[in-house]
C-alpha cells in the first residue's frame, strides 16, 4: 500500500524523490520485513494483514479537532465540541484512530525501543496532515521533561518530528518547546485532571523564541485524547509569538474517552 508524498499542487517535492530512490535501490539489497513480525512487506512497513486493521481517517472530518464525520459535512466544517469550546490549535489531524489495532505498534515505539515504527508513522503523517503541511513553516515535537528523556532515552514525537521534516521539507525546531515541570502520567486522568496535569508546564527558551515568532508551527504529538498535552504546547508556542499552531499525531480516540495510553 502506498501512500502519495506529493505536495499540495500534486508535484513531488525533492527531497521526497531522493528518499524514495534511496528507499529503492536499499529494497533490492536488503529486501523489506515486516514491522508487525507478519509477513514480507512489497515496501517497508506492515504486513497486509496490519495495515488492514489499523482504521486510517481517511473520510470526512472535523476541521478543527480532526475527529471523523460519519458523512461529508462540507469544507471546513467543524464538529459542535469545536464550535463550543475553540482550542490553542487551530487544526488537528491524526493519520488513524487509536484503537486495539493501531495501540501495539504506538505503545512499542513509545516505550519498547522501536524507533525503526517512526520513519513509517511519519510517511502517515505525510499524507494525513498534507493540508497542514503545505502551509508549515515549522515543526516542532511535543517535549518530554529530562527526567522521563533520562530514563526512556529518546522522545517518540520527536522522533517523527524529524523525519516529517525531511520529508516535508520543513524547518524541524527540536528545541523550541521544554516542559518546564515533570508531570505525571496523563493515563487514567479525566480531561480537567489531564488540563490542570498539564497546566503552565511547558515554555519556549528565550533564546529559541525568534525561531518561532511569526511563524505557522507544526505540532507533532503521537497521540491525542483530550488535546490537553496539546493546548498546553499551543498556548506556549502562541505566547512565544508564533503565528498559528497546528497538530499532527499518529491517532487520536473518537471521543474523549478516558484511555490510558
Amino acid at each position: 500500500m502506498s501512500l502519495q508524498d506529493d505536495d499540495a499542487e500534486g508535484r513531488w517535492k525533492p527531497g521526497l524523490r531522493v528518499e524514495a530512490a534511496v528507499r529503492t535501490a536499499l529494497d533490492l539489497i536488503f529486501p523489506p520485513q515486516s514491522l508487525d513480525a507478519g509477513p514480507l512487506p512489497q515496501s517497508p512497513g506492515f504486513s497486509a494483514e496490519a495495515w488492514s486493521r489499523i482504521s486510517f481517517i481517511d473520510g470526512p472530518l472535523c476541521d478543527g479537532c480532526g475527529t471523523p464525520f460519519e458523512y461529508d459535512q462540507g469544507k471546513g466544517v467543524r464538529c459542535a465540541d469545536c464550535l463550543a469550546k475553540p482550542r490553542a490549535f487551530a487544526r488537528a489531524r491524526a493519520a488513524c484512530l487509536y484503537d486495539d489495532a493501531s495501540r501495539g505498534p504506538i505503545l512499542q515505539l513509545k516505550h519498547a525501543d522501536r524507533t525503526d515504527l517512526a520513519p513509517l508513522f511519519a510517511r502517515w503523517l505525510s499524507r494525513a496532515a498534507r493540508d497542514l503541511l503545505a502551509e508549515a513553516e515549522a515543526i516542532a515535537p511535543v517535549p518530554l521533561h529530562p527526567s522521563r528523556l533520562l530514563g526512556r532515552r529518546y522522545n517518540q514525537a520527536a522522533e517523527i518530528a524529524r523525519p516529517l521534516s525531511r520529508l516535508a521539507g520543513v524547518a524541524y525546531l527540536p528545541d523550541a518547546l521544554v516542559r518546564l515541570r515533570a508531570t505525571g502520567t496523563q493515563g487514567g486522568k479525566s480531561g480537567s485532571g489531564r488540563r490542570r496535569n498539564v497546566a503552565a508546564a511547558f515554555g519556549v527558551p528565550a533564546r529559541r523564541a525568534s525561531q518561532v515568532a511569526g511563524k505557522r508551527v507544526l505540532l507533532i504529538d503521537d497521540v491525542m485524547t483530550t488535546g490537553a498535552t496539546l493546548e498546553g504546547c499551543s498556548r506556549a508556542l502562541l505566547a512565544a509569538g508564533a503565528a498559528c499552531v497546528d497538530v499532527a499525531v499518529i491517532a487520536r480516540v473518537k471521543e474523549s474517552a478516558n484511555r490510558s495510553i
